[in-house]
């Protein structure tokens, strides 16, 4: 598995990134770096500039047509990337944000510093919302007055676009030389940037040297999306630096990363970490992808608030567990503190991104679809044909899974049942045998048919792709076209009172008899086991095998005798889950799927079979109360702030998706994506209650409240525990990612 999340999606742009880490590894040690940083503060350039540029690695997303390396901005957010992990000192920020947002723009000044900036020159776009600069008509020319503001980069800029307001109070945009004006150094938060203002007094400037169609919106995108990137290397570090001071350390005898509370604070670090990658990429990738400019809003609000304005406290996190060692001077973590602390303040504050988010949500979402192009046009039609028939059909009602339209039954389920089209990923003839690309091509044909709702299976989906690849043909044959239809409904008998996540704890037993197997045991949460028809069955098979080894993997027909159930009721009021009883239930030979002794693998396979799905990882609006909230609320300004904190996370999430989706069909291995989006999922589901909770005060009151608030709440608990709590979750990040040591 790849553990280390970072930008790059291919594998061209992952050798770019690798190339910038050994760039900054022989150019830019960090222990040059902190040799250098009062020449720095001063804006000299580093020793090593000229040798970047010679790498063209600071114009990697300018055009070959001015002397750049014709490559996209995402490229250039993983040479940013890959340059905030290194802590690479000196202009480099500014200078692609500036060559980035002049790229699109059609003035011949704009062209020939875009030249200047691939040949080397270093440059500064100042913010508008920062500069106070006045602009005086002089004939074809300007005169300019007034202060660029705090300005990283500007003491080491040899070209500053400065934004000022004419005599309409229009706002505009001059190339400005620094040297015409007075540049004061002030001390940066970041040490290794340098930080100045630009105040300018009746300066004169060239009419040529003012931009015309200048999108400051873009801009203002670009800036973030870049600032997100070199914030997402930050963070990547401190996982790396973290990780490897817990392999490492050692108290009472024994590393440290075997703490449980340490680990729990490391895997959350890279929960955090890949949230904040997912984020910048996503706004690079919506500025290169996409002419929809609220899709560009969407993604830099997002991007501010997941992957910029919290890099400071994640480095603090990473700093508390190092210990002292890690506030300390020598030690490089607070020179990353600093400058993560600088990226957050040049965007801030975070309440400007959220309000922003909260307003945009009302009218856009984030549009996480794949560009497939042409490939597979022949499925691509048959999936469709199969689709318009179902149209022409229906279903009459509800079968055995439960009463919500993706159960319902008839002849529409039946012909996408027969045609492969309710699990694609399955082999045929339950599925299609679908390809990554393939299962989003069905996903597609779906969501052009919003009238046309698509089948579930249920639990079923994570217990018979077990069933058909360790049963027999007479099983599958028996089960799997019933299930498909809606005719069945399964349960799954994993969890026992004293096994809860740690399944492999499981006390059940299954002695052999003749014919079969004889099965005592008692299991717990057991989703719908008092509707279910069959339940895929944990029971231990060999007592004195190790604990991981002498499991089956039975399937029991729930009226067997010796099965009792009793349903447990929730806080909600509802009664989905139940206790399962099994006193010497007699279940054949032939309903054991594999070898007695692997069941555990088989378990595994189960509970780890997904389909590709990018709308899995966040499918559900949590923000319905609040949405109605802002329609009526006399203040709706908390309300949208909500919002928007809530949807940045949730665009995260469905980045990560996306991101994993990519590398999929690249054909790569699978990601610690989906672990790390489970941890995520229940962070941004409990952040959405108690948001929710906070800001609709006497609504709570009411259990069946319209908006609902409480109802929702109380049935939490079962999407946190469910699939197993957080804390499991962050053991297996923990362990089998990040690779710190067991007990």
């Amino acid at each position: 598995m790849n553990t280390h999340v970072c930008i790059a999606v291919t594998p061209e742009q992952q050798q770019l990134s690798q190339a910038v880490a050994q760039f900054a590894s022989r150019h830019a040690p960090v222990d040059a770096t902190r040799a250098g940083l009062d020449d720095l503060a001063t804006g000299r350039l580093p020793s090593w500039w000229t040798a970047l540029v010679g790498n063209g690695f600071h114009a990697v997303h300018l055009p070959e047509s001015v002397g750049g390396q014709g490559g996209g901005l995402e490229e250039m957010a993983c040479v940013l990337e890959a340059a905030g992990s290194a802590l690479l000192p000196g202009p480099l920020l500014t200078t692609a944000i500036a060559g980035a947002a002049l790229a699109s723009n059609p003035s011949p000044a704009a062209h020939t510093l875009l030249k200047e900036i691939a040949e080397g020159a270093t440059a500064v776009m100042v913010s508008g919302e920062q500069a106070e600069v006045r602009g005086a008509r002089d004939g074809d020319d300007w005169r300019l007055t007034g202060s660029s503001g705090l300005a990283l980069g500007m003491c080491s800029a040899q070209r500053v676009v400065l934004p000022f307001t004419d005599e309409a109070g229009a706002l505009l945009w001059a190339l400005i030389d620094p040297a015409e004006g007075e540049v004061e150094a002030r001390r940066g938060t970041d040490l290794t940037t340098d930080l100045g203002i630009l105040s300018l007094s009746d300066r004169p400037v060239s009419g040529s040297a003012v931009l015309t169609g200048m999108d400051t919106e873009l801009s203002a995108c670009l800036t973030v999306a870049f600032t997100a990137a070199a914030a997402a290397g930050i963070t990547q570090w401190c996982v790396d630096t973290v990780t490897e001071h817990l392999r490492t350390r050692e108290q009472f005898g024994k590393p440290i990363g075997t703490f449980q509370a340490l680990q729990h604070k490391a895997a959350m670090l890279l929960v955090n970490s890949a949230l904040a990658t997912a984020a910048a990429w996503d706004a690079v990738r919506a500025l290169s992808g996409s002419a929809d400019a609220d899709q560009h809003r969407l993604t830099a609000c997002s991007a501010a608030v997941m992957a910029v304005m919290p890099v400071p406290g994640l480095v603090l996190e990473a700093l508390t567990m190092l210990g002292a060692i890690g506030f300390t001077w020598e030690h490089d973590l607070h020179l990353y503190w600093r400058r993560a602390t600088s990226l957050a303040a040049s965007i801030g504050p975070i309440s400007r991104w959220t309000r922003r988010l909260g307003e945009l949500s009302s009218t856009a979402t984030r549009d996480v679809t794949v560009n497939l192009g042409e490939s597979d046009a022949d499925f691509r039609a048959r999936v469709a044909d199969i689709l318009d028939r179902a149209l022409s059909l229906s279903d009459n009602g509800f079968g055995r899974q439960g009463d919500y339209p993706e159960f319902m039954v008839g002849a529409r389920r039946e012909l996408l049942a027969d045609a492969g089209l309710i699990a694609p990923h399955w082999p045929a003839p339950w599925g299609c045998d679908a390809t990554v690309r393939q299962q989003l091509i069905v996903d597609e044909e779906f969501g052009k048919r919003v009238e046309l709702v698509r089948p579930s299976v249920g639990i079923a989906e994570w217990i018979l792709p077990s069933l058909i690849a360790a049963g027999s043909e007479e099983l599958q044959q028996r089960f799997v076209p019933a299930t498909l239809r809606g005719e069945l409904s399964w349960c799954q008998l994993f969890s026992e009172p004293g096994a809860g996540s740690d399944l492999a704890s499981l006390s059940t037993r299954a002695v052999r008899v003749e014919g079969g197997w004889r099965i005592n045991g008692h299991k717990i949460w057991t989703s719908l086991a008092h509707r279910a028809d069959y339940g895929a069955l944990l029971a231990r098979t060999d007592p004195d095998a190790p604990k991981h080894r002498g499991i089956g993997y039975f399937i029991l027909d729930m009226r067997s005798a010796g099965v009792e159930f009793k349903q447990i009721t929730q806080s909600s009021g509802r009664a989905e889950f139940n206790e399962v009883f099994l006193t010497d239930v007699f279940v054949p030979d032939e309903m054991l799927l594999g070898d007695p002794a692997a069941g555990w693998q088989l378990a595994i396979s189960t509970m780890a079979h997904e389909r590709v799905a990018i709308s899995g990882y966040v499918n559900i609006d949590r923000m319905g109360a609040l949405r109605e909230l802002v329609e009526v609320s006399t203040d709706p300004d908390p309300v949208l702030h909500a919002i928007g904190e809530i949807d940045a996370y949730t665009n995260a999430l469905k980045a990560l998706g996306v991101r994993e989706t990519l590398r999929l069909l690249d054909g790569q291995a699978p990601g610690p994506a989906s672990s790390i989006a489970k941890v995520a999922t229940n962070v941004m589901l409990r952040r959405a209650a108690e948001l929710t909770l906070g800001l609709t005060g006497p609504l709570a009151l009411e259990q069946d409240s319209q908006p609902a608030v409480v109802a929702p709440y109380l049935d939490l608990p079962a999407e946190l525990i469910g699939g197993g709590t957080t804390e499991i979750q962050l053991n297996i990040i923990a362990q089998l990612i990040l690779g710190l040591p067991r007990k």
